[in-house]
């Protein structure tokens, strides 16, 4: 399954291996996305719990459908 989580705050890219090589992109407004294909429930919760001992207040997280991104 993929997901975008958003956060507030800015995240360097090189963040991206302790995020299990998830693409992470900066938005205007302090605004961090971090995304990509995640395998379980578990991977997720340890993204979060990541999130967490960061400090970075958590705005969404979404699932994304791959099929709708390739139309």
């Amino acid at each position: 399954m993929n997901y975008e989580i958003r956060v507030e705050g800015v995240l360097d890219p090189r963040w991206s291996t302790w995020f299990d090589e998830l693409q992470i992109t900066n938005e205007p407004g302090d605004v961090t996305v971090i995304a990509g294909a995640v395998v379980d429930q578990a991977a997720l919760h340890g993204l979060l719990v990541k999130i967490h001992d960061l400090g970075l207040p958590l705005i969404s997280v979404d699932r994304i459908d791959v099929q709708e991104q390739q139309k």
